[in-house]
Parts: structure tokens; C-alpha cells; sequence
């Protein structure tokens, strides 16, 4: 077996800037537009309904259509779309036309996600998010595959089939990871994972390694594994200063948690920032932060995000200027030089 092929970079974002809707998309814009600029390879945003605090974009594809348009070579992935609370049907022609729009440079991320009170609006039962899920993909995937949609001679327009090739799924178990290898599929990991109370004191890597195990076992043959590990990094030259927005950050972040029953009051910053497997400081500290991360060394992708630290936008921009010039190089990312193209193989 070769060498392994240099990671892709990614920029991850939420959208949650401390200012109104218009300006988050501005910001979040600018930021991705930085981001290309830089070399990476890769932006990614959230989809979250109602909340504003949790997630400010219900519409990812509008905002990735409106991105697309400042960009030219930049991937553009959803991460994730809630796929048991859309119309499959629309989210495989609103997919088609924007990747036409933006050049063939959307990633389509899908997950079960959502709030179980975001569920109830929609009308959809949290119980049976894993059910609808499958059975959701399955219509975008039959709309993209060109199949015939509910009798006619009803296909997708515009035709997509290139994107059953750039499916990512999200998960946090092992049965998960197998589904989406299985599927020939991308695997989405995230920044953090909830620990069991007969583990408490695992690492990300306790927990996640296993489900990449499960992902490459049951990958078909012939299938080049997609892997994208999300972090939570926040790199400024100053360490006092990175750590005192750190803790503004994670305050916020602590006390939304309290109000959801979870018992972190009293907790240090630094015990909040391994608890919530956040990667804070100088470049040579988040370096070596990320090296202890032992599931970083199995991913293809690493996408960096700020949240929950979220310091204002022009520190988002410098960290990520960071991120390129000293951090990622050091993880085996080679800068600018580096594929812009996805590695996938297209789906049969």
C-alpha cells in the first residue's frame, strides 16, 4: 500500500456571529470567501431550524447558491442537511441546480439532526428520524440515478447523477459509520461526542475511531474512503488572549447546556475545553492539541470550525490565516498546492 494521500482542508461553519441574520450571511460569506483565498479546499455550513443561538441558517442551499457566486473554486458541502425534515424531492433538484450553478462543487452532507420540539413542527415524529432518513435518501438518490419519480415519464431536470457520488453521511455510532461505508458514501465526524457515563473519561478518539473501523470494514471494494473529521480550533498569536475569548465562548456555550439539564456548572475553562474537546491557543499549542487527537491521523478531511468559541469575525479570519500558514501544514496538509477536486468514485 502507498502512501496516504495529503488531507483536504475544510472551514466549518455555523453561523452564529453576534449579529443580526443579514450580517451573519455577510460575515459567513467573507469568511468563506478567506477561506478560499487561503487554499482550502473546502467550506461547510449547518442547517438548524428556529433556534438562532444553535444555528442561524435553515436555508443552506440558498446560502451556498449566494457563496457559490463569490467563489470559483472552493467545494461547498452541506454539513448537514436534515434530511427527515425536508421534501426529498426538492432537496435533489434544489442539489442539482446549484451544483450546476456553482461549477460541480457541491458536497451533499445528510443527517438525522434536529431538535425533537423541530420535529414536531414539521410534523415528523424525533422517534422515527433514523426510519425517515433512509427513506428520504432514497428518493433523492433514485431522483438523481435519473429513475422515473411516481409514474409518467417524471425524471429529475436538471439531471444530477454526479451527486450520488459526493453523499456524506453524519453519524455518532458505529451502526452508522457501517451504513454510510456500506453506501459507499462519505463519513462526517463531529467536533465533539456526548461521553457514556460508563466512559467518562473517553477521548473523541475512544469513541470515534470505532466508527471509522465500521465505516472502512464494510466500504465496497474498489471504493476510495471519504472521511472528514470536524474540530473546534480557535489559534491566536496571544495565548492569554485566546483563552480569555475561549472563556467567553464557552460560557455562553455552558450556560445553554445548563438550561438543557446538563450539569456543567462550576467547571474550570480548562476542564470545559476537554470536555468539549475544543483545540485553544497558540499556533504551536493547537498543533500540538491536534496531534494528541489520534483519529485525525485516519481522516481525509479536517474541518475546522471556531464554535463554541465564536470570537468576533476579524478573529475568525485571522485564526484561519493561522490555520493555513502554520497549523494544517503541520498536520500533513500541503497548502495551496493541494487538489481542489474532490477524491470520489462515482456511484453505479
Amino acid at each position: 500500500m502507498g502512501p496516504s494521500p495529503p488531507i483536504r482542508l475544510g472551514f466549518f461553519s455555523r453561523l452564529l456571529d453576534d449579529v443580526g441574520p443579514a450580517d451573519r450571511y455577510r460575515l459567513g460569506t467573507e469568511q468563506i470567501v478567506t477561506a478560499e483565498r487561503l487554499g482550502f479546499q473546502s467550506a461547510w455550513v449547518a442547517q438548524h431550524h428556529f433556534q438562532a443561538d444553535e444555528g442561524g441558517l435553515p436555508a443552506p442551499f440558498v446560502f451556498l447558491a449566494h457563496v457559490a457566486a463569490h467563489t470559483s473554486v472552493i467545494r461547498l458541502g452541506t454539513g448537514i442537511v436534515t434530511l427527515p425534515l425536508e421534501a426529498p424531492l426538492r432537496v435533489a433538484e434544489d442539489a442539482a441546480v446549484l451544483d450546476l450553478l456553482s461549477g460541480g462543487r457541491l458536497e451533499v452532507g445528510v443527517g438525522p439532526g434536529g431538535t425533537p420540539s423541530a420535529f414536531v413542527a414539521f410534523g415528523q415524529d424525533s422517534a422515527e428520524r433514523g426510519e425517515i432518513l433512509d427513506r428520504h435518501l432514497r428518493i433523492v438518490l433514485d431522483a438523481w440515478r435519473g429513475k422515473i419519480l411516481g409514474g409518467g415519464d417524471n425524471r429529475l431536470y436538471p439531471a444530477a447523477p454526479q451527486l450520488v457520488g459526493r453523499v456524506w453521511q453524519a453519524t455518532f455510532s458505529v451502526a452508522g459509520g457501517a451504513r454510510a461505508g456500506a453506501a459507499g458514501d462519505g463519513l462526517l465526524l463531529s467536533r465533539t461526542q456526548p461521553r457514556t457515563e460508563q466512559a467518562p473519561g473517553a477521548t473523541l478518539a475512544d469513541i470515534q475511531d470505532p466508527i471509522i473501523d465500521a465505516y472502512l470494514a464494510a466500504l465496497p471494494p474498489g471504493s476510495m474512503p471519504r472521511i472528514l473529521g470536524s474540530r473546534s480550533v480557535f489559534v491566536h498569536e496571544d495565548r492569554t488572549r485566546a483563552r480569555q475569548l475561549a472563556g467567553i465562548g464557552v460560557a455562553r456555550f455552558a450556560a445553554r447546556l445548563q438550561s438543557l439539564g446538563r450539569d456543567v456548572a462550576g467547571r474550570s475553562l480548562d476542564r470545559m475545553i476537554a470536555d468539549f474537546d475544543m483545540h485553544v491557543g497558540t499556533p504551536d499549542e493547537v498543533i500540538a492539541s491536534l496531534r494528541a487527537d489520534a483519529t485525525l491521523a485516519r481522516v481525509t478531511d479536517l474541518a475546522f470550525q471556531v464554535h463554541p468559541i465564536d470570537p468576533p469575525h476579524a478573529l475568525i479570519l485571522r485564526s484561519m490565516e493561522l490555520i493555513a500558514a502554520k497549523v494544517a501544514p503541520a498536520l500533513g496538509w500541503p497548502g495551496r498546492a493541494a487538489e481542489t477536486r474532490p477524491r470520489v468514485a462515482m456511484a453505479g
